[in-house]
């Protein structure tokens, strides 16, 4: 009888050691892709620190041009909200969605607004146009990476909690599946490889 016990105990002991680790494994993975998220962030709030400046230094040039440097600047207050958004529940299907959308008319209207600078050559060959638009693709650089450290944390949370048996806990203590942050329509070209035609 007291073998029985030792082995009843045993098994209910393993079971509670394995749901503890399992739940301790899903917190450390969303803390993961959370922290993940925090590096976007950052990423992010310097790009859009860096946008008045570029819109400012080209105000200078561009008096006739005030249409692309108003929708640069909505655009980057649309992303700003939508970052905001996102931080406050990083994973979050509908704040990614947000973000990802009001990144991609960012983008477009930078894009929009470097094609205009190249009209201008003074503002083109301005040091200090020439320092904005090195830190912006630099910075752009970097979101990318984060985007794709995020995005792997996200997947690796995402994995740990749909495999049996670990999504059994999961699915018990309510461990909602965190979305990607994809590159929206308007950066699609990003995701393709260079076209070399000879």
């Amino acid at each position: 009888m007291l073998l029985f016990l030792l082995i009843v105990f045993g098994a209910i002991g393993a079971v509670i050691f394995w749901a503890v680790g399992t739940y301790n494994g899903l917190i450390t993975a969303r803390n993961g892709y959370k922290n993940a998220f925090a590096q976007i962030d950052v990423q992010l709030t310097r790009r859009y620190d860096l946008i008045p400046n570029l819109v400012e230094t080209a105000k200078a040039y561009m008096a006739h041009e005030k249409d692309t440097l108003d929708a640069v600047i909505r655009a980057r207050g649309a992303a700003v909200a939508g970052l905001g958004a996102a931080k406050s529940s990083p994973g979050d299907p509908t704040a990614m969605a947000a973000l990802s959308s009001a990144e991609g008319q960012l983008s477009g209207a930078l894009s929009r607004l470097m094609v205009t600078v190249e009209a201008y050559p003074e503002l083109k060959a301005s040091a200090n146009m020439q320092q904005l638009s090195e830190e912006l693709t630099s910075t752009e650089n970097r979101v990318a990476f984060a985007r794709q450290a995020f995005n792997d944390a996200v997947m690796s949370y995402n994995n740990r909690r749909e495999v049996f048996p670990a999504s059994i806990v999961a699915g018990q203590y309510n461990f909602a599946p965190a979305a990607l942050l994809e590159i929206s329509a308007e950066e699609a070209h990003k995701r393709d490889a260079p076209r070399v035609q000879f």
